[in-house]
């Protein structure tokens, strides 16, 4: 049987009875030696000697050795123990993150519809924004609308040209083929007075008063810086008079010929009362006005009355504009006569046929455009 220099030694000390060399070595200490010693049976020492006090001390030795190694045993069971309690904990965190990972994986696959719903959601937000700028741009739209901006309701405007060029009719408050007279008194403002092919002489009562340069006159019933202009005076007066009283005949024929009318025989031709909205209207008659019409729409917005008789408004009368209607944009084409009776009060450009009439202190906003006479007396007249 193979020993360990160690044992020995043990074995050495048994036989030779030495104590002090048996208790040196078991008090050592060295771990080393302490195993060895602990493979020594109590066999191997009675082997060597019988004496009984020697082979109890080297047992005691042994079994002293033997404790200690049994210490340092229990001491790496602990150690065990503690590598074990680390190794479950960290089992345990292991197990952990393998839960996680297995939620993150479960929501991973699950992601899809959230992500869905989360685009839902986003589509929706921009779907609620969308209609809000729709709503809004709407609203702006109507704002705009509302302030006069808006497209035109009704028909297209009858054509007079500019204000500012003595061709066109449009420069003309008063713009007649056989003369202009005023009993007293009236007042003219922003355009012209003309007549063609009859001469200055077919205007009375105005007190004309020719400029040096024979083009035109002025007037106390002219306001400036409107003028007066007859059919003889020095050119191109009378190529522009010429000009515009053209203007005057194709826009009656345009006006009183366009088709499709939006109200026909409106009211019977008795039209006091009522509200007249943008559109064509053709009556085929006279048209009375014996109560107050309201004409109203927007800035834009036209009115074309297409009238094969006379117009007539009662005394007192008044023809009013709502909604912010403009008198350059109501055009009366009136085959007959039109006469404006005392005090009463007219919106629209007429074009007549045949003669316009104002009686005593009647009031005009708008331009009197007529084939043969204008006559007026102690009228206020003032062209849009």
């Amino acid at each position: 049987m193979l020993r360990t220099p160690a044992a020995l030694l043990l074995l050495l000390a048994a036989a030779c009875g030495d104590d002090a060399l048996l208790q040196s070595d078991a008090a050592a200490g060295d771990s080393g030696r302490r195993a060895d010693a602990a493979a020594v049976t109590l066999a191997d020492v009675s082997t060597i000697r019988s004496d009984g006090s020697t082979v109890i001390r080297a047992d005691a030795a042994i079994r002293r050795d033997g404790a200690s190694a049994a210490d340092d045993d229990a001491s790496a069971g602990d150690d065990d123990a503690a590598v074990a309690g680390r190794d479950a904990a960290a089992g345990r965190r292991d197990a952990a993150m393998i839960g996680r990972d297995a939620a993150i994986v479960r929501d991973a696959a699950i992601a899809p519809d959230a992500a869905i719903a989360s685009d839902a959601a986003i589509v929706s937000r921009d779907a609620a924004m969308a209609s809000d700028a729709a709503i809004a741009s709407r609203d702006a739209a109507a704002v705009i609308l509302d302030s006069g901006t808006r497209p035109r309701r009704g028909p297209a405007p009858v054509l007079l040209g500019s204000s500012s060029s003595l061709s066109s009719p449009g420069a003309y408050a008063l713009l007649a083929k056989t003369g202009i007279t005023n009993a007293t008194g009236t007042r003219i403002s922003g355009g012209h007075l003309g007549v063609t092919p009859a001469a200055s002489t077919s205007m009375t009562g105005f007190g004309l008063i020719l400029d040096s340069s024979g083009t035109f006159s002025t007037s106390p019933s002219v306001v400036p810086p409107a003028r007066v202009y007859g059919a003889e005076y020095t050119v191109p007066t009378p190529d522009n008079l010429r000009l515009a009283v053209l203007g005057l005949e194709a826009a009656y024929t345009d006006g009183s010929s366009r088709p499709n009318p939006d109200f026909l025989d409106l009211s019977g031709g008795n039209i006091g009362g009522l509200t007249l909205v943008p559109g064509l209207y053709k009556w085929n008659s006279t048209v009375t006005i014996p109560s107050t019409v309201t004409i109203a729409g927007g800035a834009n917005d036209t009115w074309i009355f297409q009238i094969t008789n006379d117009v007539d408004l009662t005394a007192a009368t008044n023809i009013i504009l709502s909604g912010g209607a403009q008198a350059d944009n109501i055009f009366w084409l009136v085959a007959g006569q039109v006469t404006i009776h005392e005090n009463a009060h007219f919106e629209g450009i007429i074009i007549s046929q045949t003669a316009i009439t104002m009686q005593t202190t009647a009031s005009f906003h708008g331009r009197a455009l007529a084939q043969s006479l204008i006559a007026l007396d102690d009228n206020a007249i003032t062209a849009p």
